[in-house]
């Protein structure tokens, strides 16, 4: 992952343990989640019903879309349940000084 380009999204601290937050990244919405200590991130908008995920709700590795209720695993972007059939996009992360960094290439 070292030649990896990394784009400042926020402070550590702004993403609260076991929830999600919303931020605009280089002009894209990502959703930022902390589960069990770790931070992933993914596009904020759900491709089944165009509602955004960090207004939904996070059990452990998955956040359900707060318009259908259709689930993806925040770790890959993956469908875990229907009426969602497409992933969403993920992103590397990684944590320096403080802030969490994210590749968007």
């Amino acid at each position: 992952m070292s030649d990896l380009q990394w784009t400042d999204a926020a402070a550590l601290d702004d993403v609260p343990a076991d929830d999600v937050i919303g931020v605009s990244v280089a002009g894209r919405e990502v959703a930022l989640y902390s589960v069990e200590g770790s931070v992933y991130a993914t596009d904020n908008i759900c491709t089944h019903g165009h509602a955004r995920l960090c207004e939904g709700f996070l059990e452990g590795h998955e956040i359900e879309c707060p318009l259908h209720q259709g689930r993806f695993d925040v770790r890959t972007g993956a469908p875990a349940c229907a009426p969602v059939t497409e992933a969403i996009r993920s992103y590397p992360v990684k944590i320096e000084g403080g802030r969490v960094f994210l590749s968007l290439g």
